[in-house]
């Protein structure tokens, strides 16, 4: 009997450190070059969210995040679409950016990875171009709104102070896609906070159906009717370092919400397709490893979710 329970002991721990080694791909895969956890079939395109960019001065919107999944094989792109517009005009921005990809890289298809607006954004770009997109991974995206956006339309829309608002966020967006290098973005505070909101979330989806749930915090079909594959993640870390000053902006954003959130996101509201966690303890920020990686001790590295979704993509034969 105790032979026995070594022998299981043993086994267990062989197979847990398989485990943690095709996660995290071999070290003497890494050393030698061979690492290909992450190479997919077609390109990984990452689009960001409200007041995104690609990269400013050497920092990426996605920190880190290309850099990770290239070093095991991965074809990465990062766009730059509007920083605060409609989605459909987000997203025919990227359509077009898309395409660009393709020509280049000679590929059929993308994998499209968008964070906050940059879900829906790439929503509609799977909805109305479907031949170009092999999937779209939702990572906090907005699919049910936002009440931060409710809130914004309630208390500040019509009011005394909205032109100041409005005036203030739309020279911030437009200093960030400048120095991103794309002065040229329109940027639109009002369309952006419409398309997030509940209401406008819900006449999007209605147009947009793909990959949504029938309910709120429900599954959605894993591919949907325009053979584009869907997944979706989240977190529910609020206050997650001390020293990431995004923790005390979502502090604030966060009492808007009576569900659990990242700070910005319901959970239930970034469902889509195949939902794979929603519980990451990961604020808005974490959920693209920023400020500069400072993210929760001891807890799931963002990077590591993202090169698991690359591998789930890959094994898919995407």
């Amino acid at each position: 009997m105790k032979m026995t329970s070594r022998l299981v002991a043993a086994l267990t721990a062989v197979l847990l450190t398989t485990t943690s080694l095709s996660a995290h791909a071999s070290f003497w895969d890494r050393l030698f070059g061979r690492d290909t956890y992450t190479q997919t079939q077609y390109p990984i395109v990452l689009v960001h969210g409200m007041f995104g960019f690609d990269n400013i001065l050497g920092v990426d919107y996605f920190y880190k995040v290309a850099e990770e999944l290239a070093s095991s094989g991965a074809e990465v792109y990062t766009l730059q679409v509007s920083a605060l517009n409609s989605t459909e005009i987000r997203g025919e921005q990227a359509a077009r950016q898309i395409e660009d990809i393709l020509a280049a890289s000679g590929a059929e298809r993308v994998n499209i990875i968008g964070h906050s607006h940059g879900g829906p954004t790439a929503r509609y770009v799977a909805s109305v171009y479907p031949q170009m997109v092999a999937s779209v991974s939702s990572v906090a995206g907005v699919n049910w709104g936002t009440p931060v956006a409710d809130n914004y339309i309630e208390y500040i829309q019509g009011s005394g102070v909205d032109p100041f608002v409005k005036g203030i966020g739309e020279a911030f967006a437009t200093m960030i896609s400048w120095a991103a290098g794309n002065s040229d973005l329109p940027q639109d505070l009002d369309a952006s906070v419409h398309d997030l909101s509940t209401a406008g979330s819900l006449a999007f989806n209605a147009q947009y159906p793909e990959g949504m749930p029938t309910e709120y915090c429900g599954a959605g079909q894993e591919v949907g009717d325009n053979g584009v594959r869907y997944y979706s993640w989240s977190g529910t870390g609020i206050y997650t370092n001390p020293f990431d000053p995004f923790d005390y902006l979502v502090l604030a954003t966060s009492t808007a919400f009576d569900e659990p959130n990242d700070g910005l996101v319901a959970a239930c509201s970034a469902h889509l397709g195949r939902v794979l966690r929603t519980d990451y303890n990961q604020n808005h920020f974490d959920e693209v490893n920023q400020a500069l990686g400072l993210t929760a001790w001891f807890s799931t590295d963002p990077l590591t979710v993202y090169r698991q979704q690359a591998n789930r993509l890959k094994n898919a034969g995407l």
